[in-house]
């Protein structure tokens, strides 16, 4: 895009121009309305491709507006970050909730709303991209199914790398981590009884981007060494669902099963997992077993959190897990086949 287009929603006018003052230099266009319902009508009438979103707003507040924008099919993939003085856990659970994709609190420095306004119009765009992509790629099917069927397949795998590249280099994920957790995948979905070769394949290619909503998380919370506040969990927590939005609209094989994977892989067996508490095997089989292999590599490479757990405790704690984080015929394949799965570690290490 030659220039974005950014509506800036307050009932302050001073807060508008403060935020665009910070913004001038990026040669973006602005529009700005100065109460919910005059916002709401705007984006009738224009198209946005970022709104910077205040909460308290007297008649229709910054929720209502959101939740609005997001139930209405022309403006549902506009991104919404909250600019807010309200800081507590419930009010920032409840944006991310309502389908934001950021929340920044005032008072905000430039760095930070010039560097997050930027990845989220970046990513915006890359999902308009994508998007494109399909439809063309759908168009092409109709004429040529049989020789496109390839063609589609090794696209995604393409764009699978280029997004892997993008994610390794933005995030805390190694080439090496993602290359492990793949191959485990496909080697625990080998002995599945259920799963076809045809699934281990897709698999294979789709686990790669079980983190990819990371990509979407702030850097400073992303890459902190200690041990995060409950309100960066939360943040970090919308991993899952940042991921489902930038990959839920494809209808080919490896990016759908990606978008399982991303959205699902930190729910658990038992249901206390995150972000939709699916409980047995309403978890898809795809993402239980990216659960397992994502888990049990954490556990014995060392993070800038923790140390490399030891073999034997990391195996020792997969089957302490059995039948609450996992489920129980994947972890009995586990130890079965651990010998093959150590192999992997060994040779990715």
């Amino acid at each position: 895009m030659n220039q974005y287009h950014i509506l800036i929603v307050d009932d302050v006018a001073d807060n508008i121009q403060v935020a665009m003052n910070m913004l001038k230099e990026q040669a973006y266009q602005f529009t700005f309305a100065l109460n919910g319902q005059q916002a709401l009508d705007m984006c009738q009438q224009h198209e946005f491709d970022l709104i910077l979103l205040d909460i308290m707003m007297p008649v229709i507040d910054g929720y209502q507006v959101c939740r609005q924008l997001k139930d209405n099919p022309k403006t549902h993939n506009i991104p919404i970050i909250f600019l807010t003085a309200k800081v507590d856990i419930d009010s920032i659970s409840k944006g991310f909730q309502l389908g934001a994709v950021d929340y920044i609190t005032k008072p905000f420095h430039s760095e930070e709303l010039i560097a997050r306004v930027k990845n989220h119009l970046e990513l915006y765009t890359a999902r308009q991209t994508l998007n494109q992509l399909n439809c063309q790629l759908q168009t092409n099917l109709i004429h040529k199914e049989k020789r496109y069927v390839t063609e589609l397949e090794d696209s995604q795998k393409e764009m699978i790398y280029v997004l892997m590249e993008l994610m390794e280099a933005t995030s805390d994920e190694t080439g090496s981590h993602i290359q492990r957790v793949s191959e485990y995948s496909s080697l625990l979905a080998s002995y599945y009884p259920s799963l076809t070769a045809d699934d281990c394949d897709t698999i294979l290619h789709a686990a790669p981007m079980h983190d990819i909503g990371k990509i979407a998380i702030p850097p400073e919370i992303l890459h902190k060494p200690g041990k995060l506040t409950p309100a960066e969990l939360e943040i970090m927590k919308t991993h899952t669902t940042k991921a489902h939005d930038i990959l839920r609209m494809s209808k080919r094989k490896y990016i759908k099963a990606a978008d399982v994977i991303a959205l699902q892989h930190h729910e658990k067996w038992d249901g206390s997992g995150y972000p939709q508490g699916l409980i047995g095997k309403d978890i898809h089989i795809f993402a239980r077993i990216v659960a397992l292999a994502d888990v049990f590599d954490a556990l014995i490479h060392k993070r800038k959190y923790k140390d490399a757990w030891p073999i034997e405790e990391a195996l020792a704690y997969i089957v302490a897990q059995k039948g609450s984080h996992f489920e129980p015929l994947l972890v009995e394949l586990f130890v079965d086949h651990f010998d093959e799965f150590l192999k992997i570690a060994k040779q990715h290490g």
